[in-house]
């Protein structure tokens, strides 16, 4: 909303990648004095939900001493998977280790997302996507396992917290 950019925020208030900020914590806003008078989106783009369901862990949380760098979001059953903005595909991987099935589309601004643990991709590099276009599945796992997408933002090689970008 104050139209300046996150990695301007970080870099002023002296937050690594991995920090939490908490709620009523205060922040320096570079070069603003006051919020403009329209809504800005962070990016300069909106993105979307990938998928609609339970968000199971957040950005920044640990997991058997690893961090969370994008949000993983549960689902209950096959569900279908969509570009969270327009763009174009610049990776997909049949096995990206932990992350399985993965997909990354580039928004521009050095805005990407990231979309792991499919079942299944329709999407091959090199192609355009639309906002809301299915690029993929999340079909039902073993009985007992845990069935989420992984989904971040980054911006250049620095991970994004997608609560910010998302509605």
């Amino acid at each position: 909303m104050y139209n300046v950019d996150i990695d301007d925020i970080l870099r002023v208030n002296n937050i690594s990648e991995d920090a939490t900020i908490e709620v009523g914590q205060l922040l320096l806003i570079p070069g603003r004095l006051k919020p403009q008078s329209q809504m800005v989106l962070l990016g300069g783009d909106d993105f979307i939900w990938p998928l609609k369901g339970k968000l199971v862990s957040g950005f920044g949380s640990t997991y058997q001493n690893l961090i969370n760098k994008g949000i993983n979001i549960q689902v209950p059953a096959e569900s279908d998977i969509l570009a969270s903005s327009s763009g174009k595909v610049v990776f997909y991987a049949s096995n990206f280790g932990n992350f399985g099935k993965t997909v990354i589309i580039d928004h521009g601004n050095g805005l990407r997302s990231v979309y792991s643990r499919l079942s299944e991709f329709y999407v091959r590099p090199g192609e355009s996507v639309q906002k809301g276009s299915l690029i993929g599945r999340i079909s039902p796992t073993a009985k007992g396992k845990s069935n989420y997408l992984h989904f971040e933002i980054r911006k250049g090689a620095l991970a994004q917290n997608p609560l910010f970008y998302l509605p």
